[in-house]
């Protein structure tokens, strides 16, 4: 990813000369595009824009909270290693101690912030002024088995993804995969989406399935589950990252699909 770049996101009314307007501008403070892509939401007449250009630029910082399954984290951690993406991990957040492990292997600042009825309400402002310490652009919940209330998604408003598994709301619970085996489902999926204060109703940025047979056992679509779950999570990042991503009643218009 070539990090001398700038990306312009633009919704409004639809009329004639926008695209000109805007290209034009840029071309008369010299800035080179590179990439634009557009879209016209006819039933709304609204008018969606994503330009990129040639400029120096800095990485967003990311904060990744993580309970005790770490797939995502893992996957995430690999893909930034391998400069997938432009951004700086700044630090992982979990509830469970056991995470700092693997932080300490990536050399990433850890936090270690147990959350219980009592405390939850304490342990968020912590939360947030580790995200203002670190400046922090955009949280990812990497399986993160905790509710963040409206105190954090208001102030990082489209600026948080989440991934869950596509049964919502016929699996609800804990054990998702094994309610989907006993009633034989045939497909199974996973969904990332940003955080509104409604759980798991924000806008989705991406999902997708795989297909499950007879021969299947739960322990196959646990396995084919956080699969579809880091794909799918690291999907939704790269997008945002990207900004390609642009959020319009509680939809998203995801650019260069």
């Amino acid at each position: 990813m070539n990090n001398n770049k700038a990306i312009l996101l633009i919704h409004c009314k639809d009329k004639q000369g926008i695209v000109a307007t805007v290209t034009d501008f840029l071309y008369r403070n010299n800035g080179s595009i590179t990439k634009l892509d557009q879209h016209v939401d006819s039933e709304n007449d609204v008018f969606f824009m994503r330009v990129e250009w040639d400029l120096t630029g800095q990485k967003p910082n990311m904060a990744i909270f993580v309970s005790k399954m770490t797939h995502c984290l893992y996957d995430i951690l690999a893909r930034d290693q391998s400069n997938e993406w432009n951004a700086n991990i700044s630090i992982i957040i979990s509830n469970h101690k056991e995470v700092g492990l693997i932080a300490d292997k990536f050399n990433i600042d850890f936090y270690h912030l147990p959350i219980t009825k009592e405390n939850k309400v304490e342990q968020e402002k912590r939360q947030l002024k580790l995200l203002e310490k670190y400046e922090i652009n955009l949280v990812v919940l990497a399986r993160y088995m905790q509710i963040l209330t409206n105190k954090i998604t208001n102030k990082y408003s489209n600026r948080i993804i989440n991934i869950h598994h596509s049964f919502l709301p016929a699996f609800p619970g804990a054990k998702p995969y094994h309610s989907a085996f006993e009633r034989g489902v045939k497909i199974i999926g996973a969904t990332s989406h940003y955080v509104t204060e409604d759980l798991d109703e924000g806008p989705i940025i991406e999902q997708d399935v795989a297909h499950i047979t007879h021969k299947d056992s739960i322990k196959d679509l646990i396995r084919k589950g956080k699969d579809l779950e880091k794909l799918v999570l690291s999907r939704a990042i790269r997008s945002h990252l990207q900004r390609e991503t642009l959020v319009y009643k509680n939809k998203t218009i995801v650019f260069n699909r």
